[in-house]
């Protein structure tokens, strides 16, 4: 179902090592892909999509995965599409277009209750919301913090409000402050569905219909959707997550959501830009392929070289990283949708510097690298799977195979 070329890269570490971390029951099951520009030179599973220890139906490439955050790539192009034919500029205020952002309010540096605010000094751009910078919270990064606790309070979390839609959301989410002055610190937020509504207001097409008349059907990308329709709930894959939740390294795992009475199983009246689609191997690497191939697919051009460059530079004020209470991304600044790798440490892959990337909390990941040519996609369920150890070691060992093909 995938061409695959021949290479010279040996991964058969690689390979070694994700069969140990199934083995293991650190993760329930796990599909690898390798590409050397846009061609696949390498396609593994490991384990089986509904049981552990291979105790199941075997993963195939049509399998189908719980996206999540690697959602907002695909909002990110989606929005991108939008500015290329001109709809917005970058530096438009958000309230321009979604007016619920209108004179906003902002926590005080010493704040010690969601009362203790102030004037915003600007207004919310739309570049700020693609690169996290607008002072939006996502409310379960630090579930403690004045500001997320406030947006459990509001019944913020769309996923689990039964009827909340991406208008309802922004309507509560321009109720509350903001975490800081935009433009001015980085902080994970719910602002790529806050994108994803200004989509729809942009397009006037529902965000689904927009996503699938503009990327997924010209791409060919037949079985990513926000739900998984009955037909297809065979090849849906199970979710897992560890005994011990808190435990990054637990071994163990329980099921965690069904294919077939689970989350997915039917429409969801909530299009989160930020993490509601669900996909397979062969139509993310699709859009994968796009991407590194300059915006062009097979014939398809989705945006323009020079548009996926400003997306992959820099978009941060000068001082400000990516800075995750949960996870450590050292180097790491942010463009307009993707994580970009500024700097790496001296136990990092020096290729790897230019790299850009993001993934999704149940352990889908995809990185792109220009100074190698090398892009990598691994795929699991497991919730949390995000930053996870075998997502590290995955990269580390494609990288020290083409370190080894070219010393």
């Amino acid at each position: 179902m995938l061409d695959v070329k021949p290479t010279q890269l040996d991964l058969s570490t690689m390979h070694e090592k994700m069969q140990w971390y199934v083995d293991e029951e650190m993760i329930p099951f796990c599909t690898t892909l390798v590409m050397q520009g846009t061609d696949i030179i390498d396609v593994q599973t490991f384990g089986a999509m509904n049981g552990l220890k291979g105790e199941g139906r075997p993963l195939q490439a049509d399998t189908i995965y719980r996206m999540y955050s690697n959602t907002k790539l695909v909002t990110s192009v989606g929005a991108m599409m939008l500015w290329e034919a001109g709809a917005f500029d970058l530096d438009d205020p958000l309230e321009k277009y979604l007016p619920e952002f209108a004179d906003m309010q902002v926590l005080t540096a010493d704040a010690k209750s969601i009362e203790d605010t102030e004037p915003a000094t600007s207004s919310i751009t739309i570049r700020q919301l693609l690169s996290h910078s607008s002072g939006l919270s996502y409310g379960f990064i630090e579930p403690e913090s004045i500001i997320d606790k406030a947006y459990i309070e509001a019944g913020i979390n769309a996923l689990s409000t039964p009827g909340a839609t991406l208008e309802s959301m922004c309507e509560k989410l321009g109720q509350q402050p903001l975490a800081f002055q935009p433009g001015t610190y980085w902080r994970y937020s719910l602002a790529t569905d806050v994108t994803a509504r200004l989509i729809e207001v942009l397009s006037g097409e529902s965000f689904d219909d927009y996503l699938k008349m503009e990327i997924f059907k010209p791409l060919g990308m037949s079985d990513t959707d926000f739900y998984v329709p009955k037909d297809k709930q065979d090849r849906f894959s199970t979710m897992f997550r560890p005994e011990d939740f808190l435990d990054p390294l637990a071994k163990g795992l329980v099921k965690a959501d069904d294919p077939y009475a689970g989350t997915y199983s039917q429409p969801n009246s909530f299009l989160s830009g930020g993490g509601g689609l669900c996909s397979t191997l062969i139509d993310y690497i699709k859009f994968i392929q796009m991407i590194v191939n300059g915006g062009e697919w097979q014939g398809v051009r989705i945006l323009k070289p020079e548009t996926l460059d400003l997306m992959r530079t820099n978009q941060l004020p000068a001082g400000v990283v990516v800075n995750f209470p949960m996870w450590d991304m050292p180097g790491t600044v942010f463009g307009l949708g993707f994580a970009v790798k500024e700097s790496v440490s001296d136990i990092e892959p020096a290729g790897s510097v230019g790299e850009y990337h993001w993934g999704g909390m149940a352990g889908t990941h995809s990185w792109m690298s220009p100074k190698t040519g090398i892009t990598g996609m691994c795929m699991t369920q497991r919730m949390p799977g995000f930053w996870h150890a075998f997502s590290h070691d995955f990269k580390q060992l494609v990288y020290d195979a083409y370190a080894n093909a070219n010393s």
